[in-house]
């Protein structure tokens, strides 16, 4: 599992201050959706196309906004506002990546590296990352969402409708796409022999 080196106490003390709560139960509420919620953005934002680097400074901002929004946030519906908000912080964060490589002139797979502090000991997990994420990034954003979150994170069909805001037919089509670009996308790449021949 991704983890942050962002704790969820240290990404809610700073969202507290910009948020200006200065109430103890704003302050408890945010700090109780940090603890149920930071794990899931950090790992969303990642999957959703934010370069490794960049996940806790964007995870930072989507708390920011909860942080502002706070009076707004409707009981039981703060998962789903707080998915939305990663989906237009991650939306953000690939164009600002983009651009950056375009004025750069960089390749893209930098972007999508993920260093190990031992690549002999991480090679299979590196290698099996890249492909994941190579073949995340050619898939839509719709599909990707619904592609992560279900296959992913586990969440069902009915949790993801409800999650975006889409009908459940919606959600199952959009998988079926995503599943069939992601499954083509890796042969694609295996057989351009960019990556070895592995389980993800």
């Amino acid at each position: 599992m991704l983890n942050g080196s962002l704790s969820a106490e240290a990404a809610i003390d700073k969202a507290a201050r910009l948020g200006a709560a200065q109430a103890v139960d704003r302050h408890a509420r945010l700090a109780a959706l940090a603890r149920e919620h930071f794990g899931f953005i950090w790992r969303s934002l990642r999957r959703l196309g934010v370069a490794e680097p960049a996940v806790d400074d964007a995870a930072q901002q989507v708390f920011e906004v909860a942080a502002r929004r706070l009076s707004d946030l409707e009981a039981g519906r703060e998962k789903a506002f707080l998915f939305k908000t990663a989906l237009l912080v991650a939306t953000e964060a690939r164009r600002t990546a983009a651009r950056a490589r375009s004025e750069a002139g960089g390749p893209e797979l930098e972007s999508l590296h993920d260093p190990a502090p031992s690549p002999e000991e991480c090679a299979l997990l590196r290698e099996s990352r890249l492909v994941l994420d190579r073949a995340l990034a050619a898939l839509g954003l719709d599909e990707r969402t619904v592609f992560v979150l279900y296959e992913i994170e586990e969440l069902s069909l009915s949790e993801i409708a409800e999650l975006v805001s889409i009908p459940r037919g919606t959600v199952a089509s959009r998988l079926r796409r995503a599943r069939e670009a992601f499954h083509s996308e890796v042969k694609r790449l295996r057989a351009r022999r960019e990556f070895p021949r592995r389980s993800l």
